[in-house]
């Protein structure tokens, strides 16, 4: 047997096991920095910061909304105006202008045939579109479309509804009609709930 053989074989060994401590070394760091990294992980730090209300939330009209009620609102007062004008007409009335229709109705002065009552009366039945009800809703629907739900306008949006009816009451030509004042009274309970509901009370 060689000497060569025996001093070239132990170099080899020694290599290798050289190779091998490097590489537990080099285990062991990952594991320690794992564990370190793992245990600040897990860590949870409570902010002393309170929230602000510097924030405030975005309130966009609902643009399509709107234009949808107002389109359905011209359509049924377009629809009741012809059934206004056809009833007056059949009697031999004539009329300048839309407010010499409601002062008519308010004056009481006209007869009605039973196909015109009967639509009336389901219009303005408590389930009918111009029933204390759906009317109260449809306003409500509409100020909430026009100020896309803001609750710091609720107060404004009573106002407006206010000075609408001041001036249906004047078109009218005095006081309206007692479902009118039944719708006024819900229009306003639906106006505190909303400011209720946004603790504006």
């Amino acid at each position: 047997m060689s000497v060569n053989g025996v001093t070239g074989t132990n170099g080899t060994y020694e290599a290798y096991q050289t190779s091998q401590a490097a590489s537990a070394k080099t285990e062991e760091k990952k594991t320690t920095e794992t564990s370190a990294a793992e245990e600040s992980g897990v860590v949870y730090e409570p902010s002393n910061e309170k929230a602000t209300d510097s924030v405030k939330k975005t309130y966009t009209q609902n643009t399509e909304l709107v234009a949808k009620l107002k389109a359905d609102q011209e359509s049924r007062m377009q629809q009741l105006q012809n059934i206004v004008e056809q009833l007056l007409t059949k009697q031999g009335k004539t009329f300048n202008n839309a407010n010499d229709i409601w002062k008519t109705l308010a004056s009481g002065d006209f007869e009605v045939d039973a196909a015109t009552k009967a639509q009336a009366q389901a219009d303005i039945a408590e389930d009918g579109y111009w029933g204390v009800e759906q009317t109260s809703d449809r306003i409500i629907d509409f100020a909430n479309a026009l100020t896309g739900g803001d609750p710091d306008k609720i107060e404004e949006m009573r106002e407006a509804f206010k000075k609408g009816y001041e001036q249906a009451e004047k078109t009218w030509g005095g006081e309206l009609p007692e479902i009118s004042k039944k719708t006024y009274d819900a229009v306003m309970e639906k106006f505190d709930k909303l400011a209720e509901e946004a603790g504006i009370v």
